[in-house]
């Protein structure tokens, strides 16, 4: 320049922000995340960002899990299944009115009453109150706690109160919950609500830690207090039991953390009692169908063993509501022929319903049992309970399955990725598609998250981008 005046612009792209287009709010961490280790690149053989350490309760959870084998293998087993549930959808509270209903209804006490709802406080609580809490929160949590010698106990309030005061002990919050104990099952459970907010009215977030471990934990150390450490003869008996089940077990889990390289385990052990229940377990499984042997006491496994097993546990426990239902209903036909209904390929069925309950008290899943007009009679998992309504007993239905397909979403992710070298993120959305919004982008990640979370063939990398594989349309349409 020949003075301060002789100034030429160059308008152009700033290089600094080309990238800053808008992001989703993870998006955005994980990359922080990374620029504060140096960036993706530097961090081989570290772990990326994951969220795991994001919400209350995350240190305690680490702790709680880390306890040593001994200290696990002699404490009593809790097992507490958990979910979060959105409330600020197109359905608003309803999901909760349904859940709460199916939780308090007939028949779920010891003597065959309604259950009723309790509090910290209270051995009563009103329903519509507590739902009225909730109007405009975002979420609220459940959870199903089922320890495993709960018929020990003649009333589970009492555990679960000292057990909510301790997770908020560990959350460093006052929580608004109720709870239901239902005995309707061979292992007596307290269903929990917990309101989506702590006690400053802001959104409650648990750490993963916490929600998957830490509670369980927790939950184990009072149910062991209160009943005294497993014995060694109550330890044996109950791996005893599990040589020759049609599931899988905790042998099964040892057995497959224990293969080599080559995917083969062996069936020794030093200690005598551990030798004769693995030996008896790889024998079962190779009887199953599912291990085969290759010499001086070296096994392999079937591909999908576990899965396998998993749907023989599923299928046992099927089998045996049926049966309870022919008894409680007085189905007596010589020659009966009892069917689990397949989605994939079944006929539609037309007949008279023997019963209608919960397979899946978590997720409100119901099943209904139906003596069919081709003389068989069918258990068919008919999905969630809000979604058909309430039937009389001996209606005459007629059933078939929807068909379903991938969605529009799940053809637009194949389609970037395979622009893309097989990636999905939001950013190589917008840049794919001019025309696409940042929220429009988004619904998309929160599709694959859930089917990342059911375990449907999707993995998210470290930076936030999807790894999609090439039948990814073929594996979405499965999942739905």
């Amino acid at each position: 320049m020949s003075d301060d005046d002789d100034l030429e612009p160059r308008l152009g792209r700033i290089r600094s922000l080309g990238k800053a287009r808008a992001r989703s709010y993870v998006g955005r961490v994980v990359k922080a995340a990374n620029l504060a280790r140096g960036g993706a690149a530097s961090g081989r053989g570290r772990r990326g960002f994951s969220g795991a350490r994001i919400g209350r309760g995350a240190g305690v959870g680490r702790v709680l899990a880390s306890r040593d084998r001994f200290s696990a293998l002699r404490q009593r087993r809790v097992i507490i299944k958990s979910r979060i549930v959105r409330l600020d959808g197109p359905k608003g509270l309803a999901p909760a009115f349904a859940h709460l209903r199916y939780a308090e209804r007939d028949g779920t006490t010891r003597d065959g009453g309604p259950g009723r709802l309790y509090s910290a406080d209270a051995d009563s609580v009103d329903r519509r109150a507590f739902l009225d809490r909730q109007d405009g929160d975002r979420h609220h949590m459940r959870f199903i706690v089922s320890p495993e010698d709960g018929a020990s106990y003649d009333d589970l309030k009492s555990l679960t109160r000292r057990l909510m005061a301790q997770v908020e002990m560990d959350l460093g919050t006052k929580l608004d919950w109720v709870a239901v104990d239902h005995f309707n099952t061979a292992h007596p459970h307290t269903h929990i609500i917990v309101r989506g907010k702590d006690d400053r009215g802001k959104d409650l977030i648990i750490a993963r830690h916490y929600l998957s471990q830490g509670m369980r934990e927790r939950a184990a150390e009072l149910v062991s207090l209160d009943l005294g450490p497993r014995s060694d003869v109550e330890i044996a008996d109950r791996l005893r039991a599990e040589v020759s089940q049609e599931r899988l077990t905790s042998l099964d889990r040892r057995l497959l953390r224990d293969l080599d390289a080559g995917g083969v385990v062996v069936a020794f052990e030093r200690d005598p009692f551990q030798q004769t229940l693995r030996a008896g377990r790889l024998q079962t499984l190779g009887r199953l169908g599912l291990a085969r042997e290759l010499g001086a006491g070296r096994w392999t496994f079937a591909p999908d063993c576990e899965e396998t097993l998993r749907r023989m546990g599923e299928r046992g426990d099927i089998i045996r509501t049926m049966q309870r239902a022919f008894t409680a209903h007085g189905v007596e036909r010589p020659g009966l022929d009892a069917v689990i209904a397949d989605p994939s390929s079944m006929q539609p069925i037309v007949g008279r319903v023997i019963e209608r309950g919960l397979s899946d008290e978590l997720n409100d899943r119901h099943y209904l049992i139906v003596d069919a007009a081709d003389g068989r009679i069918h258990y068919v998992d008919i999905g969630r309970g809000e979604t058909t309504e309430r039937l009389p007993a001996g209606a005459v239905v007629r059933i078939r399955a929807t068909p379903t397909d991938a969605r529009a979403a799940d053809r637009t992710v194949a389609e970037i990725a395979a622009a893309n070298g097989g990636r999905y993120s939001v950013d190589l959305h917008l840049r794919h598609d001019a025309s696409a919004t940042q929220d429009f982008a988004e619904t998309h990640v929160r599709r694959l998250e859930a089917m990342r979370k059911a375990g449907a063939g999707v993995e998210r990398e470290a930076d936030g981008r999807w790894l999609i594989a090439p039948d990814h349309v073929a594996r979405a349409a499965a999942f739905e």
